[in-house]
């Protein structure tokens, strides 16, 4: 047997335990810690949004919030468990925290709100690579572990992350947003739109959207048993993923980063897009986006001309 720090899958490993069938499963070994991390990435969230919740404050992480108001009388003895439980400086308590800590949070928030909905999207081309991960094992071919290529993908989005953390943290220095979970005012909202509209039509969107929709030529030309290789690999399928989304995901600016409501609809819209082989879908968004972005653009010129 050559000799590699990487996993093995196939026949050479016999199995003796769950553990080792486990990692003899490619598939199953990433299907399952990719949805553990996007559980993980869910409750964490859910768990900043109950104390909003909580607190009477839900409508002020953005449209359509107020909904979770309904469930939880802010003055009930359930409303202070969830505080007490759940307490997080999500608004001007948030400022009131020193500069450190407070970036901690709203890296956090970031970090889990990114994880939470890209993660998922991911998944046909983590399946891809274990399906083609398998079929080497069949062969008794040394073949690093999917979660390499998870790691490397990852990576690109916790940058992201980290990238969207710091506008965000300039956001509400500058007063554009009014708490670090807040939605931005209705013209950077709208002109946020308008960006995320115009983008799903530009070549380059569609680029980065036909190699995350077929993943398996991507491997079948650079293959590889190396697991420093297959990390690389990982941060190209990011930057294409981060090349067909980027636009899309600071749309949570505009409506707010806790706002699990549009969290949970940009992550399904980001899911389609990549399970189907065509750019018509994204178009179709593309051209929501500009009209919402243009009524936003309109109520505030409307506003302006009114006062």
């Amino acid at each position: 047997m050559r000799q590699t720090d990487a996993p093995v899958y196939g026949r050479s490993i016999a199995p003796s335990g769950p553990v080792v069938r486990a990692l003899a499963r490619p598939r199953a070994l990433v299907i399952a810690c990719v949805g553990a991390l996007s559980l993980a990435a869910w409750l964490y969230t859910g768990l900043m949004v109950a104390s909003a919740v909580g607190a009477g404050e839900a409508a002020a992480l953005g449209p359509g919030m107020g909904v979770f108001s309904r469930f939880v009388d802010p003055g009930s003895a359930a409303a202070a468990w969830i505080s007490a439980i759940c307490a997080t400086p999500l608004g001007e308590s948030a400022s009131a925290a020193s500069p450190g800590s407070a970036f901690a949070l709203v890296l956090a928030m970031w970090g889990a709100m990114t994880l939470a909905m890209m993660l998922p999207t991911a998944g046909p081309m983590l399946a891809t690579y274990a399906e083609l991960a398998e079929s080497a094992a069949r062969r008794n071919e040394v073949t690093p572990s999917p979660l390499i290529l998870a790691a490397g993908y990852g990576a690109v989005w916790l940058g992201f992350a980290l990238a969207a953390a710091l506008v965000s943290a300039g956001l509400r220095a500058g007063g554009l947003v009014s708490a670090h979970a807040a939605p931005a005012g209705p013209w950077l909202a709208g002109l946020i739109f308008l960006n995320a509209g115009l983008y799903q039509f530009s070549a380059l969107k569609h680029a980065c959207l036909r190699a995350c929709q077929r993943p398996a030529p991507f491997f079948f030309a650079n293959w590889t048993t190396r697991a420093a290789r297959l990390f690389r690999l990982g941060l190209r399928q990011g930057l294409l993923c981060l090349g067909c989304c980027w636009a899309a995901m600071l749309i949570m600016v505009a409506v707010g980063t806790m706002n699990v409501i549009w969290m949970a609809g940009l992550g399904m819209v980001m899911a389609i897009e990549k399970v189907l082989s065509t750019g018509r879908f994204s178009r179709v968004v593309g051209a929501v986006f500009l009209v919402i972005g243009a009524g936003l653009m309109v109520s505030v010129a409307a506003a302006r001309l009114g006062g």
